[in-house]
């Protein structure tokens, strides 16, 4: 798969809730291949970004899967962490808003209120149970994807606070967006 089979709002599926995993499958692993190699066409397009997570969603399946960066630091190792119905089992530490941009969001980036810690189960691709803590970064790009499976991406989260919306300029810098101009009036962004 390429970036161009990620899709980007208004398409409608990016609204409805992905579907519950029963059996991991060789299906399930050409999945995880296929958002791998989108996250990473989408990347290799963007000088300023990595790709940190993709639901499946976001190719247009709806199964709960997301794969998650290994190394956010590092452009250049290029492998993630599949959770197969990842689901978040404890919320902890404050709610602080940072910044978020989303691969089915375009040209949009926002200032998020997220848990610095969280409490993670899901499936492995190998089907064996996963439990783990997360914190930071991970934790908010991991409520960023399971929101993803429930049909709630990050804007949803900011709609009414106008100064939590910005663009990425050209040297990669994030600027403010005009909220009346570009965002309350975008009805790509809400129905």
């Amino acid at each position: 798969m390429k970036k161009e089979d990620i899709i980007v709002l208004p398409n409608k599926h990016l609204r409805q809730k992905s579907l519950k995993v029963h059996v991991v499958t060789d299906e399930t692993t050409q999945l995880v291949e296929e958002m791998t190699n989108a996250a990473l066409d989408w990347e290799d397009s963007r000088p300023h970004e990595i790709s940190a997570a993709l639901a499946a969603v976001q190719i247009d399946r709806l199964d709960r899967v997301v794969i998650v960066r290994s190394d956010f630091d590092d452009k250049e190792a290029r492998d993630f962490t599949t959770l197969i119905n990842p689901e978040i089992v404890k919320y902890e530490g404050e709610l602080v808003a940072d910044y978020e941009g989303c691969l089915s969001v375009s040209k949009v980036y926002g200032k998020v209120p997220r848990h610095t810690k969280i409490r993670v189960k899901a499936l492995g691709v190998d089907g064996n149970e996963l439990r783990f803590k997360a914190e930071g970064f991970l934790a908010r790009v991991i409520q960023h994807e399971i929101d993803h499976t429930n049909g709630i991406v990050f804007i949803d989260h900011i709609k009414d606070d106008e100064k939590a919306f910005y663009t990425l300029d050209d040297e990669g810098e994030l600027q403010p967006l005009n909220y009346d101009e570009h965002i309350k009036q975008n009805n790509i962004l809400w129905d």
